[in-house]
């Protein structure tokens, strides 16, 4: 077990590819907003309490329970503070492992993360649960040796990147046949105030490229404006504009990456900003770059042939 330090942030050298953490405990050095990324995601929930959120679904997590996550959905873990928050999560790109599939002749072995819908798989640490916790384990101390031995050398091992493929592909298997059972999907009792939070994200997810105010959410959802605002942010974490702003960033980041063409003008009122420095302004504010950098960044990462010019 360990906890996220300053050193376990830094970048790796495999983390445009995958990247994981086994069995880390508490809150520090971790936000947890409600974000959203291009690699799927496994994550393993060992202890605590803690509610995940996946868009607009709530989930109370029991532990051995596993989430698929496709990246892309807004997702966040809002852990309690009565109990310490253990989990382990392991984020790959799909590109990185193309190749091997086609050449496995397995072409579904991803269809849990494309096409269960950010299924949640209750394992109840069963033999499954086990197996997917062991293979976490071999794989995020498998990076960590790939990461000690550049730090140590100066270059990458690369018969230690074609184990952690090979691991991660024993896992995926695991989890593909696990997903073709009929309790693979898990719907979790809701209590009333869950259920009013996720219609509050139900109608934000709907509307958020409008112009919104928790006065116009409250009167369309037939609720208290305080009642609203205060149960959404007791279930989620944070207050209701903070998630509309997430659901735009989130569209934001989509339409930077997938339409090239359209202008930022165009981005940022089609995302239900004012205007357009109010756009870049926040969009540095939470993601580090302005957003020419972040298209430019992104185009520039799935165009293979320019990343094989940079190596050159």
């Amino acid at each position: 077990m360990g906890k996220l330090t300053d050193s376990s942030l830094r970048k790796k050298i495999m983390d445009e590819w995958i990247y994981g953490f086994y069995r880390i405990q508490g809150v520090d050095f971790y936000n947890f907003n409600f974000h959203s990324h291009q690699e799927y995601e496994i994550y393993f929930f060992h202890s605590g309490d803690c509610k995940y959120l996946i868009n607009n679904r709530i989930y109370e997590l029991q532990p051995g329970d596993i989430i698929l996550l496709d990246g892309m959905t807004l997702h966040k873990a809002n852990p309690g503070t009565d109990s310490t928050y253990t989990r382990s999560m392991l984020h790959f790109s799909p590109i990185w492992l193309q190749e091997s599939i086609n050449g496995l002749g397995i072409p579904n072995l991803l269809d849990p993360f494309k096409k269960l819908n950010n299924c949640l798989l209750r394992t109840g640490y069963d033999e499954f649960g086990q197996f997917v916790d062991g293979r976490i384990k071999e794989i995020a101390s498998s990076l960590t040796h790939i990461d000690e031995e550049v730090q140590r050398t100066g270059t990458k091992n690369e018969l230690l990147e074609a184990e952690v493929k090979l691991e991660l592909i024993q896992l995926l298997l695991g989890i593909y046949k696990m997903s073709q059972k009929d309790l693979s999907q898990v719907t979790s009792k809701r209590s009333e105030k869950e259920l009013h939070a996720e219609t509050i994200a139900s109608w934000i997810n709907d509307h958020f490229a409008e112009k919104v105010s928790l006065d116009r959410i409250a009167e369309e959802l037939s609720l208290s404006k305080y009642y609203a605002s205060h149960i959404f942010k007791e279930v989620t974490g944070f207050t209701v504009m903070e998630y509309v702003m997430a659901c735009r960033l989130n569209q934001v980041k989509y339409l930077l990456e997938m339409e090239p063409n359209q202008t930022l003008t165009e981005v940022a009122r089609s995302t239900g900003f004012e205007s357009v420095a109010h756009f870049s302004r926040f969009f540095k504010e939470k993601v580090g770059s302005t957003p020419s950098q972040y298209r430019k960044t992104k185009l520039n990462r799935h165009n293979p042939g320019n990343r094989e010019e940079k190596k050159k």
